[in-house]
């Protein structure tokens, strides 16, 4: 008896088809299609409102956040210099969960409905239509969320004063993180280290996917051996 391949119709919203494609779905996904037009994701229009997000909110909903935070370790005796350094510490301790989440959560490997479905959700949409402007950044209602756990494992570690700066630094990561994706996909850059990036991101895109999982850099691709091979990454320079 031969069962038929599931096919996913484009036409119709895609997150409840995906699944369905099963251990198909990694091969599926990872061919990109290059539109500026993105699919739909839901029947429900709410649902489907949730999934766009325009690139501006992110430093908008954010950077007051930070600032804010910025200025309750500030209140609660720190110096101006003591929050600039927490500040870089959390910035820097961001590029690696960057690094950390890119290579082991977006591109974890799967093959059951829910965990496509999950998968697509989270990175696998962008791989497949990487030129989706509404749908490149993360949309601030779960990126509130996803705070919570984060500032509990700052918390935990860091004094009450300490904590508010080093979650800021690492919050001010994610929105230059966001932006910097964006502008990567979608914007013009003329020299380096821009253009670079451009180029080594979307060659990630488009060439060896399972490399170059830096987006902000290529540091953590250098440590952990992430980076393209010699011979990309010669096209990239």
């Amino acid at each position: 008896m031969v069962v038929k391949e599931f096919t996913v119709d484009l036409n119709k919203p895609l997150v409840f088809q995906v699944g369905h494609l099963e251990e198909h779905y990694q091969e599926w996904v990872h061919q990109p299609i290059v539109s500026k037009e993105g699919p739909r994701f839901f029947a429900n229009d709410t649902m489907e409102f949730l999934t766009r997000t325009k690139w501006w909110a992110v430093p908008v909903i954010w950077l007051p956040v930070v600032c804010w935070l910025f200025a309750k370790s500030v209140r609660m005796g720190h110096t101006i210099q003591e929050v600039i350094l927490m500040a870089l510490f959390g910035v820097f301790v961001w590029t690696l969960i960057e690094y950390s989440l890119h290579r082991f959560l977006f591109h974890i490997e799967t093959r059951s409905y829910w965990s496509n479905t999950a998968h697509y959700l989270i990175h696998g949409c962008h791989h497949k239509h990487p030129m989706d402007s509404l749908r490149l950044v993360f949309p601030p209602a779960g990126a509130a969320i996803i705070c919570v756990p984060f500032w509990n494992v700052v918390a935990f570690f860091a004094s009450p004063s300490t904590t508010p700066a080093l979650f800021a630094g690492g919050l001010l990561g994610y929105v230059m993180y966001d932006c910097t994706h964006y502008y990567l996909h979608h914007g013009q850059p003329s020299k380096d280290p821009a253009k670079h990036l451009k180029r080594y991101h979307l060659s990630h895109h488009f060439r060896i996917q399972d490399k170059g999982f830096g987006i902000t850099s290529s540091l953590w691709d250098a440590v952990f051996g992430t980076l393209p091979s010699s011979k990309i990454a010669a096209k990239l320079s």
